[in-house]
């Protein structure tokens, strides 16, 4: 009789145990299916994204190569981005000092050094006058940051990221 009684306790603790076995396995089942929903769209917009900036898509052929492929590409992509954003800039700059010269008389060499001061005003009022050139070419720059986007920007594509519009650019 004890050794039924104990086996009926031991029988009782492993039914406990393999419950909330149960219930942690539901729990992490839950959560697995949630990081591989997030991972495909993780991947979509990756893709969407490289397809976009004219990128080899991944290769994802190997099984083991799959995560390790995922972060190449991010890396790649951001490396690529960060060129093509610089280069973008080089663009603008050039095209600006084109409108400038189809204008306008100015010194381009004078002019692609930078801001000119004044040097009869000290440090604090050349930064003020810098401050206020800055805040009138804000809408004629926008204006011509407009003409030159399409040299420089790739198409907008719709990647999934935020089925609301999340992610893009306002215009």
């Amino acid at each position: 009789m004890v050794f039924f009684n104990f086996f009926m306790l031991v029988l009782a603790g492993l039914k406990d145990e393999l419950l909330a076995t149960q219930v942690e396995a539901r729990s992490i089942k839950t959560q697995l299916e949630g990081e591989v929903a997030l991972n495909g769209r993780l991947r979509t917009v990756i893709s969407d994204l490289s397809a976009s900036w004219e990128l080899e898509p991944v290769d994802e052929s190997r099984e083991e190569a799959r995560g390790d492929a995922l972060v190449d590409q991010l890396c790649y992509l951001g490396a690529t981005l960060r060129d093509r954003v610089r280069d973008a800039l080089r663009v603008g700059v050039k095209q600006a000092m084109v409108v400038v010269c189809s204008g306008f008389s100015y010194d381009m060499e004078v002019v692609s050094h930078g801001f000119v001061t004044d040097i009869s005003k000290t440090d604090a009022e050349n930064e003020e006058r810098l401050h206020a050139l800055i805040d009138n070419a804000e809408v004629p720059g926008e204006r011509l940051a407009k003409l030159i986007e399409p040299e420089v920007l790739p198409p907008e594509t719709s990647s999934g990221a935020g089925e609301d519009g999340e992610g893009r650019d306002a215009d």
